[in-house]
């Protein structure tokens, strides 16, 4: 399935990893990353948005979609330097990010790591890895039942899923909806059979998010290492839910951020496009600091 109007590329990434790239429209550069368990085609009503005032890169992250599926890389660190060379070989040294979900999370290290490259970041419904796993705890942790299951060691999680990847894939897809309708059955169609050919890349991609994740983040914390670009961040009220403070957590990682909940479900650009197009308008309209 693709976003139609937009054409399709095939651009290396790093270690010699070819990834699907669909690009649209002119101007300054927006890169859109998609979350779990969905492909870049989440993007294609805000991607047909920005096309009019930019031109709009939208990857399947490596293990995802279309794009190659090798054994090992999923560190976020590794998966944000293929966005950035995609965007290099696309012609743009320097663009905006804006990441959902699995993408929020590669956004967030392209922000620490190559922070004269990416010039405005927004990050939807995560919080960064190292916090995500501090404030999982006690009975309210179930919600996140997914991401213990993958972090286990290589074999187990891989075989489970693949025995009923529809089902497993799927749950995720009618729980975290508000508006199912936002998800129509062709598109769910497609996410459920790209993730069938996905799950040892998928569950590679949250194994790295308990391991080597967590210890890029630990360097950056102890180091002061923080997001130096405009940054915001748009979720679901989960701080109410299960008992911290979101938007503290975010600002200690981004001094110039802009924090706001959402009504809309996890699938936010396909359940209300409109709110995360405009917010992504009034992102690239602040200067840095």
């Amino acid at each position: 399935m693709n976003i139609e109007g937009f054409e399709y590329v095939r651009v290396p990434g790093t270690d010699g990893v070819q990834l699907n790239v669909a690009v649209g429209g002119s101007g300054s550069a927006v890169v859109l990353l998609h979350g779990f368990p969905e492909t870049h085609v989440m993007w294609r009503a805000v991607a047909h948005e920005l096309a009019a005032e930019h031109t709009v890169i939208v990857p399947d992250l490596r293990g995802y979609g279309a794009s190659d599926k090798p054994v090992e890389g999923y560190s976020k660190r590794v998966m944000a330097a293929d966005v950035v060379e995609v965007a290099r070989e696309l012609g743009y040294e320097r663009f905006a990010l804006v990441g959902h979900d699995r993408g929020a999370l590669v956004a967030f290290r392209a922000g620490l790591d190559h922070p004269d490259v990416v010039t405005h970041l927004m990050c939807l419904d995560v919080l960064p890895t190292l916090d995500m796993w501090e404030v999982m705890h006690g009975t309210s942790a179930a919600v996140g039942f997914h991401l213990y299951l993958m972090a286990q060691p290589p074999g187990l999680a891989e075989r489970m899923i693949a025995a009923s990847s529809d089902e497993f894939f799927g749950y995720f897809l009618d729980l975290w909806a508000k508006d199912p309708a936002a998800i129509p059955a062709d598109v769910r169609a497609h996410y459920l059979e790209a993730c069938r050919a996905a799950v040892p890349s998928i569950v590679a991609d949250y194994r790295a998010s308990a391991t080597v994740d967590v210890a890029d983040d630990e360097v950056d914390l102890a180091q002061g290492n923080k997001l130096r670009m405009p940054v915001t961040v748009i979720q679901q009220d989960w701080g109410s839910a299960l008992g911290f403070d979101a938007a503290a957590r975010w600002k200690a990682w981004a001094p110039d951020l802009h924090h706001q909940t959402t009504t809309a479900g996890h699938f936010m650009a396909e359940e209300d496009p409109a709110e995360i197009t405009t917010a992504i308008r009034a992102l690239l309209t602040r200067q840095r600091p």
